[in-house]
């Protein structure tokens, strides 16, 4: 990725020509060479090579086609309508058409919920590993973050009925929520959030009484994503069932009965959001809602927390395509831009403001693919056996990237918007929608503080997750081949300072209020290690070891206490910066000084 000047003798342009162009006709996979270098590095080959014409045919539409959709369906979002042209209360959700043709795309043309489910899609004979499904959430998340959702809870859906469901239940829904046949597919849904309980999932009232076969559930859902979808996954507390969390099983809701009528539940109305306001958010009163049990009753908490660690994930990987997007945008203002007289790609604010867009973008794209390989491992994918220590760091990887990766995403969308100036701040651009969609992300499945909580509480506290995942952190450090030994020595070291003050506030309960500064500072020195790690691998590949840099950067800017009235290196910044804003590739011998200096 790199900055091209604006054409011309720096002459200022007059006129339409004077507006700093946007991303249409970019393909935001050619663009992103930092996603292809990863890709090389996480993905086997063969699937790679499969798989790159249809990376890049997502790319080119989620910079236009898919781009004006997403436009057009955050301008006109659902309508809730209470009866049919007859007057009989039938209720129905009514979507625009661009929402539909998002739709087509997301679940048809590339069968983005099904990637983890079904062989066969895009023409591979395997499920997808979560590397690969993922390179696609991120590509389609640029264009259209409030479909994320829907498509997200069709997918962990599938992954809870796969893991908690009978066999009954499996025959009659798993197959119609895996089909890339948009006319057969009966989307997820998720009605988790009450009134009484959104963090504090022990406190949920809503009751599930024993009917014969099934259940029926009353009570009032706040906040349920994808509200019309076909196949709902919920939480509820069985008739007679204790208080707290330990209370709770998980059902599936079907909106339709087998034999066709509409169950028992109904929206009462949508949710006017924020953001991801293409996406039909509901609450909705359930009126002996007719469910099935998923799994051990008195484990429904735990099953739904599988099925949203899965989630969370997404989560994060969507949050840093909203970053990748902004960084998009403001590179087309970086190199449309004259000002004064002059480029802005010459203007030195104007590049340290470009690094501090993508320093967390770079960060959040090393940790989501760390995660996703985690998972992979975890769960045996290419045919490896599965991995007791992969799934320990899958299970402190996942709460710490969707903890500080949502929280950045709400930065640098401001800061992209900032590079626009006031354009910027008109709808007609899309930074107001990146910057709403942003906010979601930290809020959903979990806020900040609930989530940082989980990862040193449970996951270090409960789980001693922190050793293995050290000790995976050491071992991308110890392949980092011909990196200089002090620079390999001060990441080892952020590493084990951070895992030694993670585990420190996690064994101490007075020390809670420390619980976010320590989850920040796991994800920091783990992505300077990653970084370190994948620009080496980089070198040995294609002779480029720049992506270092990043860690530099995120050693000195994140991990070392900084004096507000020391003036900053100007020639080592600039040096960096010209590094990093350009296309030439630089070794490690190139780049060994400003690793070290």
């Amino acid at each position: 990725m790199s900055i091209a000047a604006a054409p011309g003798d720096a002459a200022a342009p007059t006129g339409s020509s004077a507006v700093a162009p946007d991303t249409t006709g970019w393909n935001f996979y050619t663009a992103d060479p930092a996603l292809r270098d990863l890709l090389a590095i996480y993905l086997p080959a063969d699937l790679l090579a499969h798989l790159e014409p249809h990376l890049q045919a997502l790319g080119g539409m989620a910079a236009n086609e898919l781009d004006r959709a997403a436009r057009l369906a955050d301008r006109h979002p659902p309508q809730l309508h209470q009866r049919d042209a007859f007057g009989r209360d039938v209720q129905s959700i009514e979507y625009h058409p661009a929402y539909r043709e998002l739709e087509q795309a997301a679940y048809g043309r590339f069968g983005l919920h099904a990637m983890s489910h079904r062989p066969g899609v895009l023409g591979w004979p395997e499920v997808f590993p979560a590397t690969a499904k993922h390179a696609f959430t991120y590509l389609f998340n640029q264009a259209e973050f409030g479909l994320g959702c829907p498509i997200n809870v069709t997918d962990s859906g599938a992954h809870g009925l796969r893991l908690f469901g009978t066999d009954a239940l499996k025959a009659r829904y798993l197959e119609r929520m895996t089909t890339t046949d948009v006319d057969r597919l009966w989307q997820g849904g998720q009605y988790m959030t009450e009134k009484e309980g959104g963090s504090d999932v022990g406190s949920l009232t809503t009751v599930a009484v024993p009917e014969g076969d099934h259940w029926r559930l009353h009570g009032e859902k706040w906040f349920c994503s994808n509200a019309d979808a076909e196949v709902v996954m919920l939480l509820a507390r069985p008739e007679g069932a204790g208080p707290g969390t330990r209370g709770l099983g998980l059902f599936l809701m079907p909106r339709h009965l087998p034999d066709g009528r509409r169950n028992h539940y109904r929206f009462v109305r949508l949710k006017d959001k924020l953001g991801s306001r293409s996406m039909a958010s509901a609450e909705v009163k359930l009126e002996g809602a007719v469910a099935w049990q998923l799994g051990e009753l008195e484990r429904g908490f735990v099953q739904m927390a599988e099925m949203v660690n899965w989630s969370r994930l997404s989560n994060g990987v969507k949050s840093s395509a909203l970053m990748r997007r902004a960084a998009h945008d403001a590179m087309a203002v970086m190199g449309g831009r004259v000002v004064f007289g002059v480029p802005l790609t010459e203007k030195p604010l104007a590049r340290r403001q470009m690094l501090k867009i993508l320093l967390p973008l770079q960060q959040s794209l090393s940790l989501w693919l760390f995660t996703a390989d985690a998972l992979d491992r975890a769960e045996g994918a290419n045919g490896a056996a599965p991995s007791q220590a992969a799934a320990a760091v899958l299970r402190l990887a996942t709460p710490v990237l969707k903890f500080r990766v949502t929280r950045d995403a709400r930065g640098v969308t401001g800061e992209a918007l900032d590079m626009r100036g006031g354009c910027g701040y008109i709808e007609e651009w899309v930074n107001p929608r990146l910057l709403r969609d942003a906010h979601l992300g930290s809020v959903w499945e979990g806020t900040g503080n609930i989530v940082a909580l989980d990862a040193l509480t449970r996951a270090i506290g409960r789980h001693g997750c922190h050793e293995p995942f050290q000790a995976a952190l050491h071992g991308r450090l110890d392949e980092a081949d011909g990196l200089p030994d002090a620079f390999v020595h001060r990441l080892r070291d952020a590493v084990d300072r951070a895992v030694a003050f993670a585990a420190e506030v996690a064994a101490d309960g007075g020390r809670e209020v420390q619980a976010r500064q320590a989850t920040s500072a796991l994800y920091h020195a783990a992505s300077a290690a990653l970084m370190a790690w994948e620009g080496a691998m980089t070198q040995a590949r294609r002779g480029d070891a720049r992506r270092a840099l990043y860690a530099r950067l995120v050693l000195d800017q994140r991990l070392t206490a900084q004096d507000p009235f020391a003036p900053a290196d100007g020639a080592h910044e600039a040096a960096v910066s010209r590094l990093l804003l350009g296309e030439a590739p630089a070794s490690i011998t190139d780049i060994a000084e400003l690793l070290t200096s």
